[in-house]
């Protein structure tokens, strides 16, 4: 790859996107645009601006902006009407982020007439793969910038005596080894790395920072009602709110109640396994409040083929593929599930957990005159019951028949 002539960096203010801000210029001595994201991550983000003029940056190439409703309207809420967990039990807090970023990376990178983007992603990990398989999908003639995978800056020692060298400030908690590596954004918190990466210990108490111990959680349970229109939440206890309003609002909730939090070895796109302590209190009672909706509202067959593809539409958006034909393929599917999940349902949450408690709607296909255990006036012919299974039992009656002649 030839030399870039003009960079947007994905730019997150701290230590090491300032360190690559300065390498950039420093190893290719090109122009640098910077590119920070508010999606929630709950930090002040006009410091980064302040540090991005520090190291030179001309004031029309700093670019900060507010997603946080685009990405709970485009990318969140799509996911969450698949129902979207990976390996069972993770929530896709980080890997759902990244399509927005690398979205934005490139069309600052068209508007500003730069020839490539930059990100801070290590070469051991998935964001790498998510970053640059997006910025392909969406323009493949871009160069990407990966410099930890380029440069020699290969331990903290190295970074700090850079910064140093180049005047970039270092808060004092940089200094040495970080404890542990956090993402953040309206969805979730991860934390990774050094006192995480034993899998046999337990995390320490002071890893957790979106949700309050859920021992020490109120005694009493809560009650929080969701309203859903088409599969999306759009009012919380009878008050329409905006997407990002909402997750907002539930990651208050959750919070308080000790909800969502997640201890969880994956298995990483790159090949190798990672352990991480997720915090997700908004999104898990999101997810069972959509598959209480879905309960009352979404037919079986539908229902049943939806969860079948979700594995599947859950690895995709892992792995980095959210531009793929394949899994636009896949939304447009769960998109028509989706025509009539609209009611609401009521939860209680309570120590750690949300439960579904009540759900309502007028687009509801449950019947209660069918599967009462009272007089059901006729809506119901039990004896239909004996052909039924007569008809599915035939098979099975041909096979045992079969084994026993051969036995015989």
């Amino acid at each position: 790859m030839s030399a870039p002539k003009k960079v947007v960096l994905a730019y997150s203010g701290g230590l090491d996107t300032s360190i690559i801000l300065k390498w950039l210029q420093t190893e290719y001595g090109c122009e640098v645009v910077t590119f920070t994201a508010d999606l929630g991550q709950g930090e002040e983000l006009e410091p980064a601006r302040e540090k991005a003029l520090m190291l030179g940056i001309k004031p029309e190439n700093i670019f900060i902006e507010d997603l946080r409703e685009e990405f709970v309207r485009d990318y969140v809420n799509p996911m969450f009407r698949a129902n979207t967990v990976y390996e069972g039990q993770y929530l896709l807090g980080t890997s759902i982020a990244r399509p927005l970023i690398s979205k934005r990376l490139v069309e600052i990178a068209e508007a500003t007439g730069a020839d490539a983007v930059a990100h801070g992603a290590t070469g051991k990990g998935n964001d790498q793969v998510r970053f640059e398989l997006a910025c392909y999908a969406l323009n493949p003639d871009i160069k990407v910038v990966a410099p930890w995978r380029e440069w020699d800056l290969t331990s903290r020692t190295k970074l700090i005596d850079f910064a140093e060298k180049n005047q970039i400030p270092i808060a004092k908690d940089k200094r040495g080894e970080a404890p542990f590596s956090v993402d953040a954004n309206l969805l979730h918190t991860s934390s990774e790395g050094k006192v995480l990466e034993d899998p046999a210990e337990m995390a320490p108490d002071y890893v957790f920072q979106r949700t309050d111990d859920p021992v020490k959680a109120p005694d009493a349970p809560e009650y929080v009602e969701i309203t859903f229109e088409k599969g999306d939440a759009v009012a919380i206890n009878g008050k329409a709110v905006s997407p990002a309003e909402m997750l907002t609002e539930l990651n208050a909730l959750g919070k308080k109640h000790g909800i969502g939090r997640l201890d969880f070895v994956e298995n990483r796109f790159v090949g190798m396994k990672s352990r991480g302590i997720y915090e997700t209190p908004g999104g898990t009672i999101l997810l069972e409040a959509h598959r209480g909706i879905e309960q009352i509202t979404l037919d079986p067959g539908a229902g049943h083929l939806k969860d079948s593809l979700m594995p599947r539409y859950a690895e995709i958006i892992y792995n980095g593929f959210w531009f793929s034909p394949e899994r636009e393929m896949l939304q447009a599917l769960i998109d028509k599930s989706q025509e009539n999940v609209t009611g609401t349902v009521r939860l209680q949450l309570f120590k750690g957990s949300a439960f579904c408690v009540g759900r309502w709607s007028d687009h509801s296909l449950y019947s209660e005159a069918h599967v009462t255990f009272e007089d059901d006036a006729g809506a119901y012919d039990q004896k239909d019951a004996a052909g039924f299974i007569q008809l599915n039992a035939l098979r099975l009656k041909l096979l045992a028949a079969r084994n026993r002649r051969l036995k015989g």
